[in-house]
């Protein structure tokens, strides 16, 4: 071979072994900013496990003359109780107790210590859930624990009742203020009604702009965020990433952090 043959092929090699480490320094460019990208600000962490009660049932539910009422006839699960393991929760607890979480359509949650309270439901049609919680504020996720009904108001008495036939995500805690300790791990709670996470839909939480995705249908603790307002949005999407055509989709909340007043 002459040496302007081995010239050029020693040229030619030269400039692709430069191409080659200059395509390999760029990906490794975008693969530390997209993980830098990634970094989340805020950290969500599954609860540790909950008393259950088994016999956290909601027998019965009325609604009349601006009245609710409902019958429940466990032994183990009663309202105005601290549930067992509340001091190691290390998250915000009500010093009432257990209690009911009553949500109409996308409005906060009412907290009721009784099962039978005066409730004011506007005519017209609505949708209802209400659920037995632990006193930290965690649901009881299970069916039998929980009615979920549209249904139709009139003279603050239901006329008529039917079970939610579709999806449906309900927003449940973070909400309101928390002060001082309980700023540190804040609760994360939502309740679903006929929507299967991990198999045929999936729950994404937008927090103050960071999208977040929720696997499982459990609490989560909510590390990082800062003092003031606060926003999250619970989305419900089915499994090909399309959001769930239903009433409430998405639900938002803001609710306040405060650190503890000196002195």
């Amino acid at each position: 071979m002459s040496i302007n043959k081995l010239l050029i092929l020693f040229i030619t090699l030269s400039l692709l072994a430069c191409k080659e480490k200059g395509e390999h320094s760029e990906k490794t460019a975008q693969n530390q900013n997209k993980a830098v990208s990634e970094t989340k600000k805020y950290k969500l962490t599954p609860f540790a496990n909950s008393p259950s009660y088994s016999d956290a049932i909601i027998q019965s539910f009325d609604y009349q003359d601006g009245k609710m009422r409902f019958k429940l006839p466990g032994k183990d699960y009663q309202l105005g109780m601290q549930t067992a393991d509340a001091t190691s929760k290390m998250c915000a607890n009500s010093a009432k107790g257990q209690h009911i979480h009553v949500i109409l359509d996308n409005a906060p949650y009412s907290a009721k210590y009784s099962s039978e309270f005066d409730y004011d439901i506007p005519d017209g049609e609505h949708y209802l859930l209400a659920f037995l919680s632990r006193s930290y504020h965690e649901s009881i996720k299970d069916p039998k624990a929980s009615i979920a009904k549209k249904i139709y108001v009139k003279d603050k008495s239901i006329q008529d009742s039917k079970n939610l036939p579709i999806p449906m995500v309900f927003y449940s805690r973070p909400k309101g203020t928390y002060v001082g300790d309980d700023t540190k791990k804040v609760m994360l709670d939502f309740y679903l009604v006929n929507a299967e996470l991990e198999k045929w839909y999936q729950l994404q939480a937008n927090i103050n702009g960071e999208i977040h995705d929720i696997p499982k249908w459990q609490p989560y603790y909510i590390e990082g965020l800062p003092m003031g307002e606060n926003t999250i949005e619970l989305t419900l999407f089915n499994a090909d990433g399309s959001k769930v055509r239903s009433p409430l989709n998405p639900v938002k909340r803001t609710f306040t952090l405060k650190a503890m007043p000196e002195g």
